[in-house]
């Protein structure tokens, strides 16, 4: 009998019953539970809830099963098929280092995405993408076509069934349209452990500074420039014997780590949004 294994996530208005109403859904369509996690969130009163099971029902068997608890408890539900790479559309600018990350994760089998294409402001990474076989679009942006721009990112998104838009160091500022185009499936990068050092050159700001942890920061994008619900942050110790050359080399190599864990619980379901925050099923 072929089994088959699915993720559903779900959040709504917290109260008595949902775990029981869930349940009974599941093991209704012949569902083994393979693993749940559970949240309440305080400040908002809202449940969460990531469950995995496996089972001989179709998808539309299951969805069938769901839609009346979902109904009744007025649920924002997620149904995905486990271990399906999520399609992830990558944008770059000129620094190559978190994109090779995670062209190289996904290449190995650690980070569960599917990229059909990479976009970029500039040329020089056109290689780069070659060499991992992936197409490469330019898209130049400049005040004057930024519209434009956008509108032909947007068509890309669409053409390929993008799932997932990830900014590994894409240096420009996204318009507020398009922020909340991709509201809930954009991800960025910040080079920093938010608060941050604003403007050029945020490294060299922290040495002048005598910090003594850098870090980063991944988020999902919002027309609130690096403002967006955090997912994962690292940090490291520094001291004062750090060049602002090694503080740029150990930053970067936070930010790809970083970057990727995001990327990865996201592609795996596990990153739900409570407004202003996230909650991640670890």
């Amino acid at each position: 009998m072929v089994r088959n294994s699915f993720i559903v996530t779900l959040s709504c208005p917290d109260r008595p019953g949902i775990v029981h109403a869930v349940s009974g859904a599941l093991l209704d369509a012949g569902c083994n539970i393979a693993e749940s996690r559970q949240y309440e969130s305080p400040e908002t009163g809202t449940f969460f809830m990531r469950v995995t099971v496996e089972t001989s029902a179709s998808r539309a068997e299951l969805e069938a099963s769901l839609a009346p608890v979902s109904q009744a408890f007025d649920m924002k539900l997620g149904l995905y098929t486990n271990g399906e790479p999520v399609r992830t559309l990558i944008m770059c600018s000129k620094d190559g280092r978190t994109l090779n990350d995670l062209l190289f994760q996904q290449r190995t089998g650690t980070l569960p995405i599917e990229v059909p294409v990479i976009v970029s402001n500039h040329t020089e990474l056109a290689p780069m993408a070659e060499f991992y076989g992936v197409p490469f679009v330019h898209l130049p942006v400049t005040r004057a076509t930024k519209e434009e721009a956008e509108a032909k990112l947007l068509a890309l998104v669409e053409e390929h069934g993008i799932e997932l838009v990830v900014l590994a160091r894409y240096m420009q500022i996204l318009s507020d349209d398009l922020c909340r185009s991709l509201e809930g499936r954009a991800i960025n990068i910040h080079h920093s452990f938010l608060p941050s050092f604003k403007g050029a050159k945020p490294y060299h700001q922290a040495h002048a500074r005598g910090v003594k942890i850098i870090g980063a920061t991944a988020h999902y994008v919002t027309a609130d420039l690096d403002e967006g619900p955090i997912i994962e942050q690292e940090v490291i110790r520094v001291d004062h014997s750090k060049t602002p050359e090694q503080f740029v080399q150990l930053g970067r190599d936070v930010e790809g780590r970083t970057l990727c864990r995001a990327v990865q619980w996201h592609a795996e379901h596990r990153v739900l949004l409570d407004g202003t925050r996230t909650v991640v099923f670890g």
